[in-house]
């Protein structure tokens, strides 16, 4: 795999992921809302791909020539319901199927773990999201691997613990660096696919 397309590239853990990639020699197609929030230092080591998720026809083009996808769609910490992240990853999965492309590693949460109950009032419509957005992913018939990651901190990198199909996470938090690296260097890992993945970072 060389060529890959990064959804969400301009969050924080997207932003993390797109340097990962472009560190791992891969040509990375970056689908962005808004070009300018592209760091200079990355600028002319992408390629910058304007377009909207919710715009099938833009989401079909970003795919076209790729080998795998990354899905790390946010709400920019917005809470309220919406549906936009499943009806984006919607469009990815029709895109995928339209060109051929097998592999995605998609971003959702680790409240996805709990009993409905357990999760905390204030994420419980934006985990309704991610509920329908894992359903899309494993209904795909695609090589997905879904990543259930803790609270995504600013800490550096350090060692992670990785667990397949796990019950419940393994930790509480996962630096944004390793979470994007995860994303990227996941796509070449057959033993993750059609998986959910749980990681953190080894306790201090």
């Amino acid at each position: 795999m060389e060529k890959i397309v990064i959804f969400g590239a301009t969050g924080m853990t997207g932003l993390c992921a797109v340097e990962a990639a472009v560190k791992k020699g891969f040509q990375v197609r970056a689908f962005v809302r808004d070009p300018e929030k592209i760091p200079v230092n990355l600028k002319d080591k992408v390629e910058v791909f304007k377009g909207d998720v919710l715009e099938p026809d833009s989401v079909i083009d970003a795919i076209e020539g790729m080998e795998g996808v990354i899905n790390i769609l946010g709400t920019r910490n917005k809470l309220e319901p919406t549906s936009d992240l499943s009806e984006g990853t919607k469009n990815i999965i029709e895109g995928m199927r339209a060109h051929g492309v097998k592999v995605i590693s998609a971003c959702m949460s680790a409240f996805l773990f709990y009993e409905p109950e357990k999760v905390p009032p204030r994420f419980v419509d934006l985990n309704e999201d991610h509920k329908r957005m894992y359903e899309v992913v494993k209904d795909s018939g695609l090589d997905w691997i879904a990543v259930f990651p803790p609270h995504i901190s600013d800490e550096p990198s350090r060692e992670i613990i990785v667990e397949i199909n796990p019950k419940q996470s393994p930790g509480r938090a996962i630096s944004k660096w390793d979470l994007g690296k995860f994303f990227v260097d996941s796509l070449s890992e057959p033993k993750y696919y059609k998986s959910v993945v749980g990681l953190c970072n080894v306790p201090k």
